[in-house]
C-alpha cells in the first residue's frame, strides 16, 4: 500500500550535475518508503538518471511541466494539492504550493536567487529551506533565511574494493561548461602541462570526466584544441556510472579546481557548493587535492584526510612531497575513507533526511 506522493521541479534537471543527484537521493528515501515520486519535467528521463546516478526509483512518473509562464497559478495550485510533499530548486522564481509540506533546495549560494521580496515571503511561507552545506547555509543566513543542511550521502559502490592496484592517473569529475561555478578544466590543464614537463608527473595521465550538454559544445572543443594531441591527457563526457566507478578506482590522485582565484566572499557562487565528487574519489582511496574554497573547507582536512591549495605552487610543492612517500599515501587514504562512511554514508543521510522531512515543529 502506497503512503503518499513526493513531487519535483528542478529547472536544472537536464544537467544531471551533483545538485541533481544530491535531489533526487531525498527523493530515493521517499520512494524506499513507498511514496509515488512525479518530477514535472517535459522529457522521460528515468533511464538517464539509472545510467548517471546508479539511483533506480521503483515508483517515478515524469509529468508535463505546471511551471511555465503560461500556466496559471490557479493550474499550479489544483495540481500540487495532492501531494505529500513538494521539491523544488530555485532558478530565483518562487511558487505558492498547495502540497501538505514544501521544501526549497538551495544548492547555489547566489544572493540573486534568494530575493526577500515581500511577494516571495509570501510564496514561501509554507515552505523549508534545505541547504546542501554549511557554507551555503552560512551564506543564506547573511541574505535574511533559514535553512536545514543536508549533505548528501556517497553511495556503497565507490567503496568497492579495487581489483587492480592503483594507477598514474589523476581523476577530475565536473560537467564541461564555461559558465557560473566553473570546474577550471583549463586550468588543470595547464598545471598538468607544468607539472609534467618538470618531472613530477612523469608517466601520469589527466583524466576529465564529466557531463556535457549541446549546448556546452563549443566550450568542449576549446578544451580538445588545447589537449591537441597529448595522449597523457583525456577527456570523458556522458559516461555511464559503470565507467566512471572505474575511473575512481585506478585514479591515484583526483584534483578538484572548483573556485580558483575566486573571492568567495565576494562571489560565493563561483567556489564549490560542498563538493560530492571529492567525497567520491575520497571513498574510491584516492589521494585529493582541492582547491580551498566554499565547502570544500567543511570535507578536506589539509594532511589528515587529503590536501588543500590555494596556488600552483603550493599544489606543486604537496604533490611532489605526497608522491614521493607511499606511507604518507596509505595514511591519506584510510583517513579519507574512513572519513566519508562516519559523515556520508547512506544510513545517516536517510535518517537525516526522514528528521527533516518529517519534523513536526
Amino acid at each position: 500500500m502506497k503512503k503518499g506522493k513526493a513531487a519535483l521541479f528542478d529547472p536544472y534537471l537536464d544537467v544531471l550535475g551533483g545538485g541533481e543527484k544530491h535531489i533526487l537521493s531525498i527523493l530515493k528515501v521517499l520512494d524506499n518508503m513507498g511514496y509515488d515520486i512525479d518530477i514535472f519535467w517535459d522529457e522521460n528521463l528515468p533511464k538517464n538518471i539509472k545510467s548517471r546516478f546508479h539511483l533506480d526509483f521503483t515508483s517515478l512518473t515524469f509529468k508535463p511541466s505546471v511551471f511555465k509562464k503560461n500556466v496559471s497559478a490557479l493550474t499550479r495550485t489544483i495540481t500540487l494539492f495532492p501531494y505529500d510533499f513538494f521539491f523544488y530548486v530555485t532558478d530565483g522564481s518562487y511558487f505558492l504550493s498547495s502540497a501538505r509540506k514544501n521544501f526549497i533546495f538551495c544548492m547555489v549560494p547566489n544572493k540573486d536567487l534568494y530575493s526577500k521580496s515581500y511577494i516571495n515571503k509570501l510564496k514561501t511561507v509554507n515552505a523549508t529551506f534545505i541547504s546542501n552545506s554549511g557554507f551555503t547555509a552560512s551564506h543564506l543566513k547573511k541574505w535574511g533565511i533559514k535553512s536545514k543542511v543536508l549533505y548528501p550521502y556517497v553511495s556503497t559502490d565507490f567503496f568497492s574494493k579495487n581489483n587492480g592496484a592503483k594507477e598514474k592517473v589523476i581523476l577530475s569529475v565536473g560537467r564541461f561548461f564555461g559558465g557560473l561555478h566553473v570546474k577550471n578544466h583549463k586550468t588543470m590543464i595547464s598545471n598538468f602541462k607544468k607539472l609534467s614537463k618538470n618531472g613530477l608527473l612523469k608517466g601520469y595521465k589527466l583524466i576529465l570526466a564529466g557531463g556535457l550538454k549541446k549546448e556546452d559544445q563549443t566550450y568542449f572543443n576549446s578544451l580538445k584544441t588545447i589537449i591537441k594531441d597529448s595522449s597523457d591527457i583525456a577527456l570523458e563526457p556522458n559516461i555511464s556510472f559503470e565507467k566512471l566507478l572505474k575511473l575512481y578506482q585506478k585514479a591515484n590522485v583526483y584534483w578538484h579546481f572548483t573556485g580558483y582565484g575566486v573571492d568567495e566572499d565576494r562571489e560565493p557562487e563561483k567556489t564549490e557548493h560542498l563538493g560530492i565528487t571529492p567525497l567520491e574519489a575520497m571513498a574510491s582511496s584516492c589521494i585529493v587535492f582541492c582547491y580551498k574554497a566554499g565547502g570544500i573547507k567543511e570535507l578536506i582536512k589539509n594532511n589528515d584526510n587529503g590536501f588543500t591549495f590555494t596556488t600552483e605552487k603550493e599544489l606543486s610543492e604537496k604533490m611532489g612531497t605526497v608522491l614521493k612517500d607511499e606511507k604518507l599515501q596509505q595514511r591519506i587514504r584510510v583517513k579519507a575513507r574512513g572519513f566519508v562512511i562516519e559523515h556520508f554514508g547512506q544510513e545517516s543521510f536517510e535518517k537525516k533526511v526522514k528528521e527533516v522531512l518529517f519534523d513536526k515543529k
